[in-house]
């Protein structure tokens, strides 16, 4: 919804989810250098070939996005270059992507793109336990689907802290939905751009920004509603919303959101929860040392110029 809403706006084009920009920057070793003719090709070949990249969601020409790749001189640029080719599609001068893993690893996107703006929407963390239990596409289970918003948020933190209000924007989905211009009119503050009234409505773009075969998100072509708050009293069962209130309650709290007073979960559920994190929980860890070595004397700049 978010991301339609930004699309909507005149000078702004916010794609497909694309799956491009992380692996692209996880694998840029097997790309170096960037110098070579080759190696450029090859990378142009990849973002626009490989199934996994979206690639054919964004309704390019994909010679054309070749050439714009071929012709960019860092990695940063070169993905650029498709999301610029994208918003030329529409005549837009303004770009952006959306995806949740881009909340946890915010600092590559930086290094990548060092003059973005970060724009993070958070939901009752009991809303999208309930949302995830319903998606196709999601089958790691209820601790996982709890662990990720708890993580989500804990990265949203880091950001408002490290990076800043210039950089990073956080706002609520109930916001969004129950006050939706005033929450578009501080976005576009933030964005440094004239809110349009066109933002509120952003069924009326879902056809073109929105691919038909994601059938979960049918409800982008509908008008914005409240409907959807607190829906996980009725999604979730008490044991599954218990779990959610023992794990998440400070963030909720923090975040704005009231507790329902559910009794506490056995705790041999919560035990095996925090069992089934703890793996997750290891993952920025990993993403310290990679940032570490990033930054070695001798490394490649990725910066998109």
């Amino acid at each position: 919804m978010l991301q339609l809403m930004l699309h909507a706006h005149p000078r702004i084009a916010i794609p497909p989810e694309t799956r491009f920009v992380l692996e692209g920057y996880r694998r840029r070793r097997e790309f170096r250098p960037l110098s070579s003719p080759e190696n450029r090709q090859r990378l142009a070949d990849w973002i626009v070939d490989r199934r996994d990249s979206r690639f054919v969601d964004l309704g390019l020409d994909a010679q054309a996005a070749r050439a714009d790749v071929q012709a960019a001189p860092t990695l940063g640029s070169a993905f650029q270059a498709v999301f610029r080719a994208y918003g030329r599609r529409f005549g837009k001068v303004r770009w952006g992507d959306k995806r949740p893993a881009y909340i946890a690893n915010l600092p590559v996107l930086l290094r990548l793109f060092p003059n973005a703006q970060i724009v993070h929407i958070v939901r009752d963390g009991r809303d999208c336990v309930a949302s995830l239990k319903e998606m196709s596409w999601h089958h790691t289970g209820l601790y996982r689907a709890i662990s990720t918003w708890a993580q989500a948020v804990d990265h949203g933190d880091w950001a408002a802290r490290a990076l800043g209000p210039d950089t990073y924007h956080e706002l609520r989905y109930e916001d969004l939905v129950t006050d939706t211009e005033k929450e578009l009119r501080r976005l576009c503050q933030f964005l440094g751009e004239e809110y349009d009234p066109a933002m509120a409505e952003p069924a009326a773009v879902a056809d073109v920004a929105v691919p038909a075969h994601k059938t979960w998100h049918a409800r982008t072509r509908l008008p914005v509603g409240s409907d959807r708050v607190g829906r996980w009293q009725h999604r979730l069962d008490p044991a599954e919303a218990a779990l959610c209130e023992a794990a998440l309650g400070s963030r909720l709290r923090a975040h704005g959101y009231e507790l329902a007073g559910l009794a506490p979960p056995p705790p041999a559920q919560r035990l095996r929860y925090e069992v089934a994190t703890a793996r997750q929980r290891l993952s920025p860890i990993r993403r310290v040392a990679v940032r570490t070595l990033d930054r070695l004397p001798g490394t490649t700049p990725v910066a998109a110029e």
